[in-house]
């Protein structure tokens, strides 16, 4: 609580220059404090642009290492990989989800082959972008069911792990996924492996340009609010995470970001827990946009970012990662 009176006490004294501004700053942002998605397409010799994300783009796994060297000089320390899986490998099961060779287990074993770890890498346990429907999990009469999609998830979350993924992250929204995740990865010696659920992932209507970039968007015909969360909720989120926590979830995760701030306080606050934030592709899409036409300031970058830090997240999850790093001290 503020005390004292004006004119005794003037806040304006704590901003009259660069030097005083530096040293009361309550959240900065770092480096350390990003992580960068990269989307994946079969194929050799391909850096391929995304018209509904300008600047992101997705890579064949020859020249994955272009974007993977770059994250590391500027020293993010984890990637996410994301498929654009090709519509003949797709089906209503998401089969390819459970193939070896699919596009992340690849991808992942050259990161590791190549760099160790140099870098972490996080996977998505999801099926969005192996099913035909585009729904994250199986359908039957219109709906999608839990138990049958988590069976799915856990063989899925294993072959990640087999291949060298750090960071195994469910984001299917599926009740009893990060136990069950948890106990397989542990029973087949991969007790190192962290879960970072997708605790807290709403119905939102910022999604659209991602589905873009893996492949999904024209395939989904019905929206995906029998499993994911109403974004008219706040509380539910607590019981989420509340949940995912006893069955052995090491971060959780709000999705989007900017809309639920509130929300990531709301868990930080009541858990304590490692919270991460994703500042998903609509977000990133209408900033990007907005720059690119003289709307707003490219200083709105920064501002977005730190208003993650400010509301008590961990680390972001942001397409913004590699552009904004080499302004950012380490």
């Amino acid at each position: 609580m503020i005390t004292g009176r004006y004119p005794g006490l003037r806040l304006r004294r704590n901003r009259k220059a660069d030097w005083i501004r530096r040293l009361v700053e309550e959240s900065s942002l770092s480096c350390n404090d990003l992580i960068l998605p990269i989307f994946l397409i079969d194929g050799k010799n391909k850096i391929q642009s995304i018209k509904t994300m300008p600047g992101v783009f997705r890579y064949s796994i020859d020249n994955l290492g272009k974007i993977v060297d770059k994250a590391i000089s500027l020293k993010i320390p984890m990637v996410a990989l994301f498929p654009n899986t090709r519509i003949s490998a797709k089906d209503k099961f998401g089969t390819e989800a459970l193939n070896e060779d699919n596009l992340v287990c690849r991808a992942t074993r050259y990161i590791k082959k190549k760099y160790k770890n140099q870098i972490g890498i996080m996977c998505d346990a999801a099926l969005d972008p192996y099913t035909s429907h585009g729904h994250d999990g199986v359908i039957k009469s219109k709906y999608v069911v839990n138990d049958k999609t988590v069976e799915i998830l856990t063989k899925q979350a294993l072959l990640q792990a087999q291949a060298g993924c750090d960071v195994i992250a469910p984001s299917d929204m599926m009740d009893g996924r990060v136990g069950r995740i948890r106990k397989v990865l542990d029973k087949n010696g991969y007790e190192l492996v962290q879960i970072l659920s997708y605790a807290v992932k709403y119905a939102s209507n910022f999604y659209g340009p991602f589905r873009d970039a893996v492949g999904s968007k024209g395939l989904l015909k019905s929206d995906k609010k029998n499993y994911q969360m109403d974004f008219r909720n706040s509380n539910e989120a607590l019981r989420e995470v509340s949940l995912d926590i006893k069955e052995g979830a090491d971060i959780v995760m709000v999705k989007p970001g900017m809309p639920y701030l509130d929300v990531i306080k709301l868990v930080k606050d009541n858990f304590k827990i490692p919270v991460f934030a994703y500042q998903v592709s609509g977000e990133y899409s209408l900033l990007k946009k907005g720059i690119e036409q003289g709307l707003i300031n490219k200083n709105a970058i920064l501002e977005s970012l730190i208003s993650f830090k400010r509301a008590g997240a961990n680390a972001i999850i942001t397409y913004f990662a590699d552009q904004i790093s080499k302004d950012l001290k380490i």
